[in-house]
């Protein structure tokens, strides 16, 4: 051998030394999602972890159970960096799942349990999905999804959820089998700080949904500001009851909750019923509900006969709360602080809160930047404003996703000039609290005028019949835009829609209130509680 050759041959191995040793620092320093269960079993082995239904696990035993699934799945050819669709409804299975998931490396891929086959099918090929977990309920729908999609015959396995005892198709095998694998230790995975966890579909109002990516750097900053900001601690016990395949429930909350090794209580639904009675029963110190689903527990009969003196803290978000309600469930429930989070999916998603001591001296503020959080709002010019002047609302936070799959374009265009663009209008004060306006697209712009949808709600709902409102706007040959309002009312109560013109001309300008309000049942809504108004501009088009 040359000289020159041993000397290439010590380089090689120097360099192999170097990579070996590079893994096992990042084997000592890792800090992933599924080493949170791991130490949390690690430090409250008996502790009660998660409820859901009659099942009941410790922290101990869901690791077991996680770790199970995992080295399950890897033994049916799921490795790390695959995409796997979770479409299902509310379970401990969910849980399991993406827990299981997170720690062999492999990106979980939650859809909406609402969304038709078709629409399934599209992220079923954007996402690239090669395996999928779902429902025993909605495995028809995915049946048509995957046979929809060009995708469909990379899909080699295919897991059932048995919530209702539903028979399915021979070609699908039973989520419970993987909790039955003989290997209950950690998958031997390494797992990087930026690699991705998830990808989450926006529900945004372009025609085709983003997704957005998720990392374990991104979700472990966003969880650390919930925490702090949040007040969240290892003795809560918490409900959740929104859906688990939107980011608001599981990553504002239940993750922070594994994080913490506080108790889960996982409900199928946002039932309000349910709500109530198992906040009683459980001793439930923690909540969160989107306004929607606050003023249906409010209006319950059983709200005022039911234990809630459990409560602690309570959450609202996902969308606006009108500040007639915010009064109300602060006089309700005088004990319990109540905190506003403010975000998007992209935000992982938390970026700003509104704390206990703010909420009737800044009702209807979003509050302050979380701590992980620098907030501001932009001109078109992306130039910075001043207090008291609109403009968009912009982010530059470890919370933000490192971009859209497989999107470039997109991507550049919400991190333009270094800061993520929120698409929402605000303002903030001389105290640097933060008030929504309203999405970019919500901005009604009426006979050369501006009007905020959320102001227009917000005189609505005082009035003494409303229920729930919602504003937008419709084309009008006039007007170019009318503004219209959707009106839910009061059980028992009545009042024509011509008194509610007239009631709002009272407390509003001429040109912001309504040329129509209708009457109606309900609003649509999706399972996260937001009213979908892209749905209510269709339905009410050509209404003025």
């Amino acid at each position: 051998m040359t000289a020159s050759g041993a000397s290439l041959s010590t380089e090689t191995r120097s360099r192999m030394a170097d990579a070996d040793l590079a893994r096992l620092v990042a084997a000592a320093s890792r800090h992933t999602i599924g080493d949170l269960l791991r130490r949390s079993a690690l430090r409250h082995p008996q502790r009660l972890a998660l409820v859901h239904d009659e099942r009941r696990w410790s922290y101990s035993e869901l690791d077991a159970a996680v770790n199970r699934c995992a080295n399950a799945l890897t033994g049916r050819g799921v490795a790390q960096g695959d995409r796997v669709a979770m479409f299902s409804h509310n379970s401990d299975a969910f849980v399991i799942a993406f827990f299981a998931l997170a720690k062999l490396g492999a990106i979980s891929v939650p859809i909406n349990f609402m969304l038709n086959a078709a629409e399934v099918a599209y992220v079923l090929d954007h996402a690239g999905v090669s395996a999928v977990v779902v429902e025993d309920a909605l495995v028809a729908t995915m049946d048509q999804a995957i046979a929809a999609a060009a995708q469909g015959d990379n899909i080699l396995l295919k897991l059932s959820i048995s919530v209702r005892g539903d028979v399915v198709a021979p070609t699908w095998k039973p989520f419970e089998g993987l909790l039955d694998h003989v290997a209950a230790s950690e998958p031997n995975v390494l797992i990087a700080d930026d690699d991705p966890v998830q990808l989450m579909y926006t529900s945004g109002t372009e025609s085709r949904p983003k997704g957005a990516v998720m990392t374990n750097r991104s979700l472990l900053a966003q969880y650390v500001s919930c925490i702090v900001d949040g007040r969240m601690t290892a003795a809560d016990v918490e409900i959740h009851a929104l859906p688990l395949y939107h980011c608001a429930q599981l990553h504002c909350f239940l993750t922070p909750d594994v994080y913490l090794g506080a108790t889960s209580i996982v409900l199928a639904s946002a039932d309000p019923t349910l709500i109530l009675e198992t906040i009683e029963s459980e001793r439930v110190t923690k909540l969160f509900c989107p306004p929607t689903v606050w003023i249906s527990l409010l209006r319950h009969p059983e709200f005022d006969t039911r234990d809630l003196s459990s409560l602690r803290s309570s959450y609202y978000g996902a969308s606006m709360m009108p500040v007639e309600i915010l009064r109300e469930l602060i006089e309700r429930l005088p004990r319990m602080e109540l905190f506003n989070f403010y975000g998007q999916t992209e935000m992982s998603p938390l970026a700003t809160i509104l704390g206990p001591e703010d909420q009737v001296r800044k009702a209807g503020s979003a509050g302050r930047a979380a701590i992980n959080v620098e907030t501001r709002i932009v001109d078109d010019d992306d130039e910075p404003v001043g207090p008291g002047v609109v403009g968009e609302i912009v982010h530059r936070s470890p919370h933000a996703t490192p971009g859209y799959w497989n999107d470039p374009v997109k991507t550049a265009e919400s991190f333009r000039n270094g800061w993520f663009h929120s698409g929402d209008l605000g303002v903030v004060d001389d105290e640097g609290y933060l008030s929504v306006v309203d999405r970019k697209k919500d901005m009604i712009k009426t006979g050369g005028e501006n009007v905020a949808s959320r102001e227009v709600e917000e005189a609505l709902y005082a009035h003494p019949a409303v229920l729930e409102v919602a504003v937008f706007g419709v084309p009008h040959p006039h007007w170019i835009e009318a503004v219209t309002a959707a009106v839910v009312l009061r059980p028992d109560q009545i009042v024509e829609a011509t008194d509610l013109v007239a009631f709002a001309r009272t407390r509003l300008a001429g040109f912001k209130v309504p040329k129509s309000i209708v009457i109606v049942d309900e609003l649509p809504k999706n399972a996260s509680g937001k009213i979908l108004k892209r749905e209510l501009r269709e339905q009410m088009r050509g209404t003025p």
